[in-house]
């Protein structure tokens, strides 16, 4: 049996590691945190991790929102296109900067780049 993208990446570990990382990326970068101002990233690095395993082919526990629903506030506050760069650019570099292979970014960044239209309501 082949191993899902979730195992290839390093299974829970690997995907803790990376929502950590990145939220410290996006929090600090002043063209996306404002959208996450008041949010309680304790339940957010928990539901983004949840989901990240669920898309990378892991455990199915997540049981949140759909990505239209979830960031259908965000889209009414203005996110676009830019901020969705911004997010899958600070994803990529996330999964760098752990060395993750290439291969398995663009595989990552081919998940992330499946839910833009959903994600910014289209």
């Amino acid at each position: 049996m082949t191993a899902s993208l979730y195992e290839k990446l390093g299974a829970a570990a690997a995907v803790d590691a990376a929502v950590d990382i990145f939220y410290r990326k996006v929090l600090s970068d002043d063209r996306i945190n404002a959208f996450f101002e008041g949010v309680d990233m304790d339940k957010q690095a928990a539901k983004q991790k949840a989901f990240l395993t669920f898309a990378f082919g892991g455990p199915h526990n997540y049981t949140g929102k759909d990505m239209r629903t979830a960031h259908a506030h965000l889209v009414q506050q203005g996110l676009n296109d830019t901020h969705f760069n911004a997010v899958a650019g600070h994803l990529k570099t996330t999964l760098e900067e752990l060395n993750v292979p290439g291969d398995l970014i663009a595989q990552v960044l081919g998940i992330a780049e499946s839910t833009r239209n959903d994600v910014l309501g289209r």
